[in-house]
């Protein structure tokens, strides 16, 4: 038992419902909660946890909510700024940050300017403001806690390593999505329904088609550079489709870890809330006799350039990293509104990255100014 205060930004979705799912049996109590627009289904995890405070971005669904809360204790805060409010009237000892792309960069650092610990589930915090997310934290005592499989995978990993253990290069694995092997010529024809197809893992759409063009991993790249401390140059990235092993570490000796489970996203979001300790969890079995054989294999950057895109944005640094996670928000939308070809994600990341201004990520104005002006010439094109 934990008896830690925890609250979720982005609740409604896999991450802060597959969370909830976990905090009884842990001791954990739910302090707030919040959504962008879900309230249906925030209102019954509200009757359930009983937190604190519940904040609703849609100011108009927030409205609603707060008649039908009218009954009880809980505080309803709406709007984007109603998710800083929120950090800083909360008891949380912990936040967990599972709020879908740039939305969560904001919240995400008042939580670590009020010295709380971040279990972080949001890599586009990381990939747009990497710099100062991390030096944020350091200033404040607060730690991030990863909660993507693969770099909980790594940061599992090094937790068992002995100091002068120097780390020397990841494996950061990707399960290639629905499409890997394909040439472009058949990406060409790719419809969103498609590409919400995941093989392996239940996520949100933004994420799962993340997943089929191979961003998700390009974002994962970037993040792992902020959480451990390595160049882009020291990240292989292999395709292990079974996604048995999440990800592995090698050190200067050549060892090498690698952390396995089923794949199942309640085992490092629990680690994440219970690090140092490991608790027992509903996460079944390895069955190490009956799982497949286990293959890696070579991603095609050439043929899924948000990939290539995203390796070139954490060789530029500075603002490009900023310009291709919004690029690629971006796109994603296009796509799933079918006003774009699954093709057009990469190329249109390839074109922010290189297109963006040199200058240094070191301020919340120019990132999110970064964001913005990507965004804009993006739209421009669709108008």
């Amino acid at each position: 038992m934990t008896n830690q205060k925890l609250s979720i930004l982005g609740s409604t979705g896999s991450i802060g419902r597959q969370a909830l799912s976990l905090v009884d049996e842990l001791g954990i109590t739910v302090e707030s909660l919040t959504a962008h627009r879900d309230t249906a289904t925030l209102e019954q995890q509200v009757l359930r946890h009983r937190p604190r405070f519940v904040c609703v971005v849609d100011e108009k669904q927030a409205a609603g909510l707060k008649i039908s809360l009218g009954h009880t204790s809980t505080k309803v805060l709406s709007g984007a700024d109603g998710l800083c409010r929120l950090m800083e009237m909360d008891d949380s000892d912990t936040v967990l940050s599972s709020i879908v792309g740039i939305a969560g960069l904001r919240p995400t650092l008042c939580a670590l300017e009020r010295g709380r610990n971040v279990a972080l589930a949001n890599k586009e915090t990381l990939v747009s403001a990497g710099g100062l997310v991390t030096g944020t934290a350091a200033s404040n005592g607060c730690a991030i806690l990863p909660v993507d499989s693969e770099h909980s995978a790594i940061f599992q990993c090094l937790q068992v390593a002995a100091e002068g253990q120097s780390l020397h290069r990841i494996f950061l694995t990707a399960s290639g999505g629905p499409f890997f092997g394909y040439a472009r010529d058949q990406l060409e024809a790719v419809t969103p329904e498609q590409a919400l197809r995941h093989p392996n893992w239940v996520m949100g759409k933004k994420v799962t088609i993340d997943s089929a063009t191979l961003m998700n991993k390009g974002l994962e790249l970037i993040e792992a550079m902020w959480l451990f401390s390595v160049r882009a140059s020291d990240i292989v990235i292999t395709v292990h489709q079974q996604s048995i092993v999440h990800s592995m570490v090698e050190f200067r000796d050549h060892s090498v870890l690698a952390q396995l489970s089923q794949p199942d996203m309640r085992l490092p979001i629990q680690y994440a809330l219970t690090w140092p300790r490991r608790l027992p969890c509903p996460v079944p079995p390895l069955d190490v006799h009956g799982m497949p054989a286990l293959t890696f294999e070579k991603p095609d950057d050439a043929t899924f350039r948000c990939l290539y895109a995203a390796r070139r944005a954490a060789e530029k640094g500075g603002l490009a990293p900023c310009a291709a996670n919004a690029a690629n928000e971006v796109a994603v939308e296009l796509f799933l509104e079918g006003r774009i070809g699954f093709l057009d994600n990469g190329e249109l990341v390839c074109e922010a990255v290189e297109g963006c201004a040199s200058g240094g990520a070191d301020s919340l104005e120019s990132i999110l100014e970064t964001d913005a002006l990507t965004r804009q010439g993006i739209m421009s094109q669709y108008i």
